[in-house]
């Protein structure tokens, strides 16, 4: 027999059913205290002394924490401690070789044992692999099944014939040599806004499993729907897979399946190990005509409607093998508009894209749970895009994309191989090419899935360009594809559309809607954000030591970013001269959730009033990887802080706004509904709440329009800071939003000409200062608790009797008195502000055992509110 058993690189859909996860029972052990062989490794007798306990997935590093080998690499500067991070902070490691020395330099081995179900005998049978990170040898059995050479490629999915290896009915042992990446590997890769950790994720990062199949096996089942628009009456559907038979003699074999109550099937012959596919077209299988189809919309546009498709391949009389698939009826197009930007549309309807960056766990540790809290957080803001920017998540991700109504952008990595195209080696060209193959075949049923990125800070060379396409049209693709998330244009696919201008550093509120040449508000901009964003008080506690709190040191810096990111100096110096300095770390963390909340508001405000002379915007980010002090809606730790509001605040789906600029304000409606006889009021009120104008407009307001109402006069005897609330009423009275803007009557001005690729300084800033002087309030507050199934809700209400106002006023549902915040959680509101006389009840829902057996207890302070606490 080879060495090398002949190996079937199948990305096979495999029934959750039908699959036999290998996740327990593995062992971790460096091969520098290991001298055995993989066949000697790879033998159930075999005897590993010293090794470490370990599941899959997880990478070599995520074990050794686990097994605490290593301290909590998230806490202060733990992550410095561990061997081999000795690459200076702040830079890309990924784009350096492993330093000498390093445990990490040479390869590890995983090793498990595990039953193979006797009535795997006489089938065949795959050994999967979801993620290797980055090359891996393969034994089973004492066999080596699988080389390097063929192992390669951080996101390459494998699905290995092991039949002739395995052994049906008794234990066997599987072996893994893994490979950390080198710089010229298309590995994984955290740019500027974290670190990577010193074994550069190496491992079996991906989930690992066992099926079986008769001799024909089923891959790659995929639906392509069209939509009859613009009535929607009808949808034709596409059905395709690849039908392989693994044996050396031909085979006649029946595939069929269905959707709902439509079958069909056809005959399909095939040659010794002949690999086909299988097209249904509405053509000729007239029950893939739909009428009235149930159409799959994002959240805010109407319901993520989905259908199931199921397919069977049956050979010799026999279901040889199966698959049920999930997908949804929808029809996404892109269009360049008249002023040359990206324009999406979803079942015919514009589409202003709204989101977030992601990044997943740092150590690429899954957390299914933690996954569809941060998908409910999404949609609560009222966005309805994630960027992933090579961050292609796990099978669940998608699936809650689906569920949730979240579109998804996802595209290669920028700043690292996968875009130093001119020192690829050869076998970069094959791994790019199968790894796309591979995802897109994975993903592209997911009706959340909406457009592919082919480069990101770059778009590839016209050869790379040109052999991603090919994969796209052979994987039939359906969906938008880009160049890159820039502007440049290549001489493949000409202009891209969209613009990847930053800002990523501190700007003013103004600059979104006065900026005419970099990130404004024009066009679709992939990435941008309006700077830091400091987590609240109690989220830095749990990350920084206590004697590193305060003031801002090497810590802090350290849990900023990469490049020119590597402390908040900007962002600092900003807060310090508009609110005042600083005097301790509760008075910085209070006045940055004030600032994360005005900027975020801007920019989100500022790209849904130029609907859709701006097309998209995507906050770089929406989360982290690991606990910052930059770029993020919400924290490491799922608390939704200044920014997270701002963003929920400007994305009501009915929503007047302010513009700094031209001081005119607008009425955005976000809905696909009209919006009739809606009434607008705008109140400007000094520091002690004394009214200095009102006015008030009636508008009826179109589906997903923006609608400019009126300007604010120049006002006398206005003090240096003061108030504007905008009151949005429907037609019956109704408030549907109420928004607050805090304003100085000294201009903020950028410095326009010192512009750089990440920021826009500013030349002089507003002045807050005096919100010192608010008068401090009491609030009279009483709280409700209702408790439906795993979930309660406290609904508190809140009333300032005072004739100063409240301002800011935060809430916080704690685990008892004093306690922790109960995180996840969800406010109706947060960070608001309360008028005298003003009354407001605001809804807090969370599950019930995040309260750890807990009375929940609701917190209320403020800027310049006595703390109150109610049960």
């Amino acid at each position: 027999m080879k060495s090398v058993i002949a190996l079937m690189l199948l990305a096979i859909p495999v029934s959750a059913a039908t699959r036999i996860p290998l996740a327990q029972h593995w062992e971790l052990q460096s091969s520098a205290k290991v001298a055995d062989s993989g066949a000697e490794i790879s033998t159930a007798a075999y005897q590993a002394s010293d090794w470490y306990p370990a599941t899959v997935p997880a990478t070599v590093i995520a074990t050794l924490v686990k097994n605490k080998v290593y301290a909590d690499p998230t806490f202060g500067m733990n992550l410095r401690a561990i061997p081999g991070t000795s690459y200076a902070p702040g830079t890309n490691f990924s784009n350096e070789p492993m330093p000498p020395g390093s445990p990490f330099a040479v390869p590890w081995w995983y090793r498990t044992r595990f039953e193979v179900p006797a009535d795997y005998k006489g089938r065949q049978v795959w050994l999967h692999f979801d993620g290797i990170n980055y090359r891996a040898n393969i034994w089973l059995n004492g066999k080596k099944i699988a080389s390097e050479n063929e192992i390669a490629g951080a996101w390459r999915t494998y699905a290995l014939n092991v039949t002739e290896a395995a052994l049906p009915g008794q234990e066997n042992a599987l072996a893994v040599e893994v490979f950390a990446p080198r710089p010229v590997d298309l590995a994984i890769t955290f740019v500027d806004w974290n670190p990577l950790p010193a074994d550069k994720d190496m491992g079996l990062w991906r989930g690992v499993y066992l099926a079986s199949t008769g001799p024909v096996a089923l891959r790659r089942p995929h639906v392509i729907t069209h939509v009859d628009l613009p009535s929607a009456a009808g949808a034709h559907l596409t059905v395709t897979a690849e039908v392989s038979n693994t044996t050396q003699q031909p085979v006649k074999t029946e595939v069929a399946g269905q959707i709902e109550q439509a079958r069909f099937q056809q005959t399909v012959e095939l040659g010794p190990g002949e690999s086909r596919e299988v097209v249904f077209e509405p053509e000729k299988f007239t029950q893939l005509n739909l009428t009235r189809p149930r159409l799959w919309w994002p959240a805010q546009m109407g319901r993520p409607e989905m259908y199931d498709l199921h397919l069977q391949v049956s050979a010799n009389g026999q279901v040889s093998d199966a698959s049920d698939t999930r997908f949804g009826i929808r029809e996404v197009t892109s269009e360049l508009n008249e002023g040359g930007y990206r324009l999406f549309r979803i079942n015919g309807k514009r589409i202003l894209i709204r989101g977030g960056g992601w990044s997943f766990d740092m150590l690429l540790r899954e957390d299914p749970a933690r996954l569809e809290d941060q998908f409910r957080y999404v949609r609560d803001m009222g966005l309805n895009t994630i960027r992933l920017e090579g961050k292609l998540e796990t099978d669940n991700f998608f699936d809650l994309a689906d569920r949730y109504g979240v579109l998804i952008m996802a595209g290669w990595c920028c700043c690292d191989a996968w875009e130093k195209w001119h020192l690829w080696p050869q076998e970069n060209y094959r791994i790019s090419t199968e790894s796309l193959r591979d995802q897109i075949a994975r993903l592209q049923n997911h009706p959340s899935f909406f457009v592919w990125l082919n480069g990101s800070d770059n778009p590839p060379p016209p050869d790379v360009e040109q052999n991603y396409i090919s994969v796209l049209k052979q994987c039939r693709w359906q969906n938008p594809y880009v160049s890159s998330a820039t502007a440049k244009p290549t001489s493949v696919t000409g202009n891209s559309g969209v613009k990847m201008t930053g800002p990523y550093e501190y700007v003013a509120p103004g600059y979104w809607l006065e900026d005419k040449e970099h990130g404004g508000a024009y066009g679709f901009n992939t990435e941008t954000s309006p700077g830091p964003a400091i987590p609240v008080s109690e989220s830095l506690e749990k990350f920084l030591p206590k004697e590193k709190l305060w003031p801002v040191n090497e810590e802090w810096d350290y849990h900023a970013g990469g490049g020119v990111f590597k402390t908040v100096q900007v962002y600092s110096n900003a807060l310090n001269a508009r609110y005042g300095a600083a005097t301790d770390l509760n008075d910085f963390e209070r006045k940055s959730q004030l600032m994360a909340y005005e900027g975020i508001r801007a920019m989100f405000e500022a790209y849904s009033r130029d609907k859709y002379h701006s097309t998209g915007v995507i906050q770089w980010m929406l989360n982290n990887a690991w606990p910052s002090v930059i770029w993020h809606l919400y924290d490491y730790y799922l608390q939704p802080g200044g920014g997270y509001f701002g963003a929920k605040k400007a994305c009501e789906p009915v929503h007047a706004q302010y513009d700094y600029n031209d001081h005119s304000v607008a009425l955005v409606n976000s809905t696909y509904n009209p919006a009739s006889g809606v009434k607008v009021t705008a109140r400007v009120l000094n520091l002690d709440a004394t009214e200095k104008f009102a006015k008030e407009a009636t508008v009826n307001a179109a589906p997903d329009s923006s609608n400019a109402l009126f300007k604010l006069p120049a006002i006398e005897g206005l003090s240096p800071t003061y108030f504007l609330r905008l009151e949005t009423r429907d037609a019956a009275g109704k408030l549907l939003s109420s928004n607050t803007y805090w304003l100085s009557t000294k201009p903020e001005t950028l410095d326009w000409a010192k512009s750089t690729w990440y920021y826009t300084p500013i030349a002089q800033f507003a002045d807050f200062t005096a919100l010192k002087d608010l008068p401090s309030v009491k609030l009279q507050v009483t709280a409700h608790t209702d408790t439906l199934a795993e979930q309660q809700t406290t609904r508190v209400v809140l009333e300032n009797p005072d004739k100063a106002l409240a301002f800011s006023v935060r809430l916080k549902v704690a685990k008892g008195e004093g306690g922790p915040e109960v995180l996840p959680v969800l406010y109706a509101d947060n960070y608001f502000t309360l008028l005298p006389g003003e009354r407001r009840e605001v809804a807090v829902t969370y599950r019930t055992h995040d309260l750890d057996g807990a009375k929940a207890a609701v917190e209320v302070s403020g800027w310049n509110v006595s703390p109150t606490t109610v049960r």
